[in-house]
């Protein structure tokens, strides 16, 4: 059985978890992070990188529009909704998978699952392969942002949007009304 007794139990994977993760570890601490969904978190896989990633495809696109002004020539510009979700999509999973390797350099156990504070220094962890039960000397909690429903507003993917929709969408709105303080996607 697996030695579940660590020094630093950090709880979220985003930028104030694996951060925290790695600076305990460099200072000699034992240390677990629980990630339920992917490693970076809402920023790093649904903010700011693949939003960064489609305001870039779209700097390029307005650019093709102006070749003429650069002494180029393009015909008609067009652009493939589908192919440009999967570029961005692609850039967060490619980053994502940067902070696993930054765990393994850093010696740092991963754990992929829903962690629940069962007691003082204790740690529950559901995973699909079932349900683990971690001690530590101090926990962390750095799980993050969610989107907030509006009551009457809830999100349907086809009216109403979430974050995920937005960076995901199955066609290109013709208006879009944002709600919220974060950086519109």
């Amino acid at each position: 059985m697996a030695d579940n007794k660590y020094d630093v139990v950090v709880i979220g994977a985003g930028p104030g978890g694996y951060v925290a993760a790695i600076r305990s570890a460099q200072l000699g601490k034992k240390v677990v992070i629980i990630e339920r969904e992917n490693m970076g978190g809402i920023c790093l896989n649904w903010g700011c990188i693949p939003t960064k990633a489609l305001l870039r495809t779209s700097e390029v696109y307005h650019l093709m529009h102006r070749a003429k002004d650069f002494g180029l020539s393009v015909q008609k510009p067009d652009f493939d909704l589908g192919a440009v979700v999967k570029r961005s999509r692609q850039v967060a999973g490619q980053l994502s998978d940067g902070i696993g390797h930054l765990m393994k350099k850093n010696k740092i156990t991963t754990i992929m699952g829903e962690a629940t504070i069962t007691g003082k220094g204790r740690v529950s962890v559901k995973t699909d392969k079932g349900t683990e039960e971690l001690t530590g000397k101090d926990i962390v909690l750095a799980t993050g942002a969610r989107a907030r429903e509006l009551p009457g507003l809830e999100a349907d993917g086809d009216l109403v949007w979430t974050y995920r929709h937005a960076l995901e969408p199955k066609r290109m709105p013709k208006k879009l009304l944002v709600i919220g303080s974060g950086a519109p996607a």
